[in-house]
C-alpha cells in the first residue's frame, strides 16, 4: 500500500476533522493560532483560548473566566456565537474575542452610595427639586 492509515488518537476530542483557527484578541498585538477538533463547542475554543493567551503572556491580562467572553465570526456579523454551537459549524476559521460588556445599570449601582440615589440619577432628579417639593 501505498498510504499510510491515520492512527487512531484515543481520548483526543471526539473524533473528527482537526482544523487551524486564527482567534484575534481585541487589544492584543496579533492572533491567536491553534490547532481544535471541529466539534468543539464554542465555551470550549473560547476556554482554550484563554489558556493558549495566559501560557503565552501576553497582554492586556485577561483573566480565565470563560463565561465573561463572547467569540464572533464574520460570517454572523453583530451576532456572538452560541456557546453550545460546534466551531466547525460556521465554515470559517478566522474569529474574533471580545469580552462581554457589563450592563451600565450594574456599573451605576455598585459605584453609588444606595440605591434611592441612583435611582434619582437615573431619572435626572436633584436631591434639591425633591426637597422642595415636600414642603
Amino acid at each position: 500500500m501505498l498510504f499510510k492509515q491515520k492512527k487512531d488518537h484515543a481520548g483526543r476530542g471526539c473524533g473528527g476533522n482537526r482544523i487551524l483557527i486564527t482567534i484575534t484578541v481585541v487589544g492584543s498585538a496579533g492572533p491567536l493560532r491553534f490547532v481544535v477538533d471541529e466539534k468543539e463547542t464554542v465555551a470550549t475554543v473560547i476556554e482554550i483560548a484563554l489558556k493558549s493567551y495566559a501560557r503565552e503572556g501576553r497582554l492586556p491580562v485577561l483573566g480565565t473566566k470563560f463565561n465573561d467572553f463572547i467569540l464572533y465570526s464574520p460570517i454572523a456579523g453583530t451576532e456572538a456565537l452560541s456557546p453550545r454551537e460546534m466551531i466547525g459549524s460556521f465554515g470559517v476559521r478566522n474569529f474574533m474575542l471580545c469580552k462581554k460588556a457589563r450592563r451600565q445599570v450594574e456599573i451605576k449601582r455598585k459605584n453609588s452610595g444606595s440605591w434611592k440615589s441612583w435611582f434619582n440619577k437615573s431619572l435626572g432628579l436633584n436631591s434639591k427639586l425633591l426637597t422642595i417639593q415636600k414642603y
